[in-house]
C-alpha cells in the first residue's frame, strides 16, 4: 500500500470513529473544526435544525503570533459568541485532524472562554 494511500485510510477511520461519538451525543450542539494551510476555521452547528448557529476564523482576527495562538483566539472568540447566542454545552467535532498542536490550541480556548465538552 503507497504512504499517501495508507495516509488517507487512517484519515476515513479517524473521522468515522469520531462520527460514531459525536451520534451518541446528538442533542448538543457540534463544534466543527477546520484546520487550512494558514487559517483556521471553527462552527457551532446545531444538527437538529441543520444549520450553523455561529462561527468563526483565525482569518477574520487580528494576526497576533503564531498559528497555535491565533488558533487559541479564535477558539475564545468563538466561545464568546456561542455564550451571547446562549450555547454553553458543546460536542467537539475535530474531523480527521488528530487532538494535538491548533486543534487542540482551539479547543483550550473553547474551554477557557467558558464552553464545556
Amino acid at each position: 500500500m503507497a504512504i499517501g494511500k495508507r495516509d488517507r485510510v487512517r484519515a476515513c477511520r479517524r473521522a468515522n470513529r469520531i462520527k460514531s461519538k459525536i451520534k451518541r451525543v446528538s442533542s448538543r450542539a457540534r463544534v466543527s473544526v477546520f484546520r487550512s494551510l494558514k487559517y483556521i476555521y471553527a462552527q457551532i452547528i446545531d444538527d437538529k435544525e441543520h444549520r450553523t448557529v455561529v462561527s468563526c476564523s483565525s482569518a477574520s482576527l487580528q494576526n497576533n503570533g503564531d498559528k497555535t495562538n491565533q488558533a487559541r483566539l479564535t477558539g475564545l472568540e468563538l466561545a464568546k459568541r456561542a455564550l451571547e447566542h446562549g450555547i454553553e454545552s458543546v460536542v467537539f467535532d475535530r474531523g480527521n485532524r488528530k487532538y494535538h498542536g491548533r486543534v487542540k490550541a482551539l479547543a483550550d480556548g473553547l474551554r477557557e472562554g467558558g464552553l464545556k465538552f
